[in-house]
């Protein structure tokens, strides 16, 4: 489990969910027998349920991995929804096409390889709703250019800020996860504590930032 809520409350959540058939299945089973690190089921219906609400037509995604959250938010947005995702590690690339390709989504998403600081760097395009999923130790330096990057009403959704509950308490902090804890700490202080922001964390998954600009 996530180690930011009991057992049993997971366990229940996740049971209220239907399972998804298909493509998303498929990858679910993937991602489970390869260890490869997905959204948790309650996260993955919660950004089903934002899309709906927010009904996004451009998305920028940190972290592609094997294509999954990607997938699963175009299919949310009933194929309206145009999506970048950034990723540097060239196999998850390979595995990513092979399913975005496998859905026909082949022009409907696009992978930028590269690291998410320096691709963030060199974008212009604005994006109506941004999931951060990538470099838990860099989301603060992430934010100021997917600011920039956000459309006027546009929504952030960071995901794992609280890091198996390492972010809520030190004695939960490994020593060599101590970077992360802080910058993410930083990113969680920047975002709640600006007057410009409207932020909701919830203890979900392993943690999400909701953040909404003010005005």
């Amino acid at each position: 489990m996530s180690g930011i809520a009991y057992d049993y409350m997971e366990q229940y959540i996740r049971g209220l969910i239907k399972d998804h058939n298909g493509i998303l299945n498929e990858l679910e089973d993937y991602a489970h027998n390869n260890f490869v690190p997905i959204i948790h089921k309650e996260v993955a219906r919660f950004l089903e349920l934002m899309i709906k609400m927010k009904r996004p037509l451009r998305i920028l995604e940190l972290g592609t991995a094997i294509g999954y959250s990607a997938i699963l938010m175009n299919i949310s947005s009933e194929g309206k929804a145009s999506i970048t995702t950034i990723e540097r590690d060239s196999k998850m690339i390979e595995l990513a096409k092979n399913n975005i390709e496998k859905c026909g989504l082949k022009d409907k998403i696009e992978i930028i390889q590269g690291d998410c600081l320096e691709v963030l760097e060199k974008l212009e395009n604005k994006y109506d709703l941004i999931f951060m999923d990538a470099g838990k130790g860099h989301y603060n330096h992430f934010l100021p250019h997917c600011l920039r990057l956000l459309s006027c009403d546009g929504v952030i959704i960071a995901d794992n800020v609280l890091f198996r509950g390492m972010i809520a308490s030190d004695e939960l902090v490994e020593r060599r996860k101590i970077t992360i804890v802080k910058r993410m700490r930083e990113y969680l202080e920047i975002v709640s504590d600006n007057e410009k922001f409207v932020t909701s964390v919830i203890p979900m998954g392993d943690g999400i930032a909701v953040t909404l600009r003010r005005d």
